[in-house]
């Protein structure tokens, strides 16, 4: 297989990933791409903190507690797994 790196502001130009299949590409990989997007999320996020005093106006930005436990695929089984398996684990899954 084919494998090709593909970071932003590099040299290389930013071909689609089908311009990059008609080039026979099989995998492409992105090393930075959510790092640069996160972290602009987070710049953004802590000057508008930093100016407004509340997260509140962020609040349609952020990502709700049950869409990151959908990601995770994270419910009570599961926790009552991690709960049993690591004896450390209290109720709340705090240390």
């Amino acid at each position: 297989p084919l494998v090709v790196n593909m970071t932003e502001f590099g040299k290389t130009e930013l071909l689609t990933t089908r311009e990059l299949s008609n080039l026979g590409i099989n995998a492409v990989l992105y090393p930075m791409t959510a790092l640069r997007l996160g972290n602009r999320a987070i710049e953004d996020g802590l000057r508008s903190l930093r100016d407004g005093g509340t997260q509140a106006d962020l609040l349609e930005q952020m990502q709700s507690r049950a869409e990151l436990y959908e990601l995770l695929d994270y419910d009570e089984t599961n926790h009552s797994e991690l709960t049993s398996a690591f004896g450390w684990l209290g109720s709340s899954g705090e240390r």
